[in-house]
């Protein structure tokens, strides 16, 4: 969320907690993409706030309360209101339990574990949800279009328009069983809480192969995890990199430092093989 926007989204969360009898007198931001995630006090409720229109607010909330009813361990949301969807100030909020971070991180044994609890659950829950090749659609579109990633080299555009339409062609000839997914389990997505971890930011929530997840995670992580396929992974994490190589382009990306990952993206689908998971390329703390 640009910078100009905080503030009014702020404002727009915490006018919704004190509304629903949460004291809210202040906010502190933990982390800003596409959306806007605050912790706010005295209450201690995490908001995440993003510009009305954000269709899978809708989505993330049903699909939270349908998870959790499986067992699955994700983040809960806040049990005090009602869970659904609010809007303020051309803003959407929703709010979400907050859980203080512990230290160490989730070790690599218990997060294959809890990703594994994640599967089994999410393959109990029949809720209507796109599968990981239109997510490929998207990126190729991105790509196609100069209006819409208009500082990408006509090079790099030729190379990674070849390259996203061969993975998906070799993937789908693979013809891997699919299942509801995350979509983006990075540790980025996992909270490390006494409770064990939980996933957050359903969002991304997909169809697909279990190792398309997988390609988020680092090796350590996937060593724990029962019957993977390493080749399919090997094609999903040099897929997920070639995805993220399209995003990192286009007009109006906010991810920090989006323009400096979509160079190192394109450096290593050069460089490539092995495709590194996408934890190590973000060189998180779960990457050993």
């Amino acid at each position: 969320m640009e910078a100009t926007g905080i503030t009014r989204a702020i404002g727009a969360a915490t006018s919704v907690a004190v509304s629903l009898g949460l004291p809210a007198d202040d906010a502190v931001v933990l982390h800003n993409s596409n959306r806007l995630a605050l912790r706010l006090t005295p209450c201690d409720v995490l908001a995440r706030v993003a510009p009305a229109g954000h269709e899978a607010a809708e989505f993330e909330v049903r699909l939270a309360r349908r998870l959790a009813e499986a067992g699955c361990p994700t983040g809960p949301l806040e049990p005090r209101v009602d869970p659904r969807v609010y809007t303020r100030d051309g803003f959407t909020v929703t709010l979400w339990t907050y859980y203080e971070p512990v230290a160490p991180r989730t070790a690599p044994a218990d997060y294959a574990k809890a990703l594994e609890r994640l599967h089994a659950g999410m393959r109990k829950v029949d809720v209507p949800s796109p599968r990981f090749m239109d997510r490929v659609a998207e990126a190729e579109a991105v790509v196609a279009d100069p209006d819409c990633s208009p500082e990408l080299a006509d090079a790099d555009r030729a190379f990674l328009s070849g390259r996203l339409a061969r993975l998906r062609r070799a993937i789908e000839d693979r013809g891997a069983a699919e299942q509801l997914l995350h979509g983006e389990p990075h540790s980025g997505n996992v909270l490390a809480t006494r409770d064990g971890p939980f996933f957050i930011d359903l969002e991304t929530c997909c169809r697909g192969p279990v190792e398309f997840d997988l390609a988020h995670v680092a090796d350590a992580v996937c060593a724990h995890y029962p019957n993977v396929d390493r080749g399919l992974l090997d094609d999903c994490r040099h897929l997920v990199l070639a995805m993220l190589a399209a995003w990192r382009w286009e007009r109006g990306d906010q991810f920090p430092n989006g323009r400096r990952f979509g160079v190192e993206f394109l450096r290593l689908l050069r460089a490539g093989p092995p495709w590194p998971a996408l934890d190590v390329v973000a060189g998180r703390p779960d990457d050993r």
